[in-house]
């Protein structure tokens, strides 16, 4: 590799990028991250590469601007297909793939960060990473969120994506966006020593959110009421009617928002079960939820990354519904929260509205939550080790690559 790399003398050039085949969790993570960078540096320049098909609607930093990728769908099964675009899968990836390596040569970033998987979708961010390492002058960032699935699944599907050769080959550096006290991935799934060799734990990226300006999303409904997030909303249906029919506590409302990816008419029944009570409204969407979790009462949720770091900043008396298919991410996440006493946990082969009911009932008036101390300052981290990476000259980062070569033959088979 040809390391020409010098701090460049105008503004710095930050590149995220995020695959989204389901949901906003990824745009919104990046978008997070590229309003901590530029807060911490005003004049830098933020591109956010992102397949999500709603995210020109959410709120950009000063200095960020979107590229967007021809859009991926996720079936029930797990397996993808292009959203709107005909023909094959293979087709669409090269598309996006051409996409990704204009973008970036064009933007010629200081530093790319990766969400989550090291090679892009099906590989398709690959020939980019090869031209920007024969460059020298991009540094690379891998960046993980703390809960991937299962210790099994990750550790077969880490191996199947090549994922450590990835990082070796492409990768200065592997941020968690973690505080490992919770759940280390890197133990769990036993990530090998040439990934552990380039790992920093940044804390969950929860406090110092980015706040919509004013006047793009509504207020909070007055307190007090009971707050219903289904995430994205392709799958919240069974979560937010069971909420629209169960029982509040007394003088409480009840308040679901349906994310933007709900079936508009599964939105639409839900607007009428909601209609026949005084005490219930329903949402199709808001930019601003850390807003309305903060106003919340009680909060009854999906264990999606982001809405866990909106409940976790404020201390919410909060019952995790989480998704089991077609990955048990959050699963995983939820039931490590109810260990540390953070949050309650409803398995959704559970769910229904009379266990809604009762726990409503329970957990009014508990007030905040105290259970374990968990790192939530990643963001106001992420800056300084953006900084390091930048400082770091020739030398450091080809004794990291060493340490990650001479520990490769072991780590193979990992």
């Amino acid at each position: 590799m040809v390391d020409h790399f010098s701090l460049a003398a105008g503004p710095r050039r930050v590149a995220l990028y995020s695959h989204d085949t389901q949901g906003l969790g990824h745009v919104r993570r990046n978008l997070a991250l590229a309003d901590a960078l530029a807060a911490a540096e005003p004049a830098s320049q933020t591109l956010l590469i992102t397949g999500a098909p709603s995210a020109a609607a959410l709120p950009l930093p000063p200095g960020a601007d979107f590229v967007a990728l021809p859009a991926l769908a996720k079936r029930g099964d797990g397996e993808y297909h292009p959203r709107s675009l005909s023909g094959s899968l293979a087709r669409l990836v090269r598309l996006r793939s051409e996409v990704i390596s204009a973008a970036l040569g064009a933007f010629e970033p200081d530093v790319l960060i990766v969400d989550k998987v090291p090679r892009g979708f099906s590989g398709e961010l690959e020939p980019a990473l090869r031209r920007l390492r024969a460059s020298g002058r991009t540094r690379c960032v891998l960046g993980l969120r703390d809960v991937l699935d299962t210790a099994p699944v990750a550790r077969r599907e880490w191996q199947e994506s090549r994922a450590t050769q990835a990082v070796a080959l492409h990768y200065d550096a592997v941020w968690v966006y973690g505080d490992p006290a919770v759940y280390d991935p890197v133990c769990e799934y036993g990530l090998p020593a040439s990934v552990r060799a380039k790992v920093s734990y940044t804390g969950y990226l929860a406090n110092g959110r980015p706040v919509p300006p004013a006047g793009t999303t509504p207020p909070p409904p007055p307190s007090p009421f009971a707050l219903c997030l289904v995430g994205g909303g392709q799958d919240g249906l069974a979560l937010a009617r069971s909420f629209v029919r169960s029982r509040l506590p007394s003088g409480m409302r009840g308040v679901v928002v349906t994310g933007p990816y709900m079936d508009p008419g599964h939105r639409e029944d839900l607007h009428l079960l909601a209609a026949s009570r005084s005490d219930m409204v329903v949402n199709d969407y808001v930019l601003d939820p850390e807003r309305w979790i903060g106003a919340a009462d009680l909060v009854v949720s999906m264990a999606g990354y982001n809405s866990v770091c909106e409940m976790l900043a404020h201390r919410k008396r909060a019952l995790l519904v989480p998704r089991t298919r077609p990955r048990a991410e959050q699963l995983v996440r939820a039931r490590r929260l109810e260990q540390l006493g953070l949050a309650d946990l409803l398995h959704p082969d559970d769910l229904s509205s009379a266990r809604l009911s009762g726990w409503m009932a329970g957990a009014a008036g508990a007030g905040p939550v105290r259970g374990a101390h968990v790192d939530l300052d990643g963001l106001a981290r992420v800056p300084g080790l953006v900084d390091a990476l930048l400082a770091a000259g020739p030398a450091q980062l080809a004794q990291i690559a060493r340490r990650s070569s001479e520990r490769g033959a072991v780590d193979v088979a990992v």
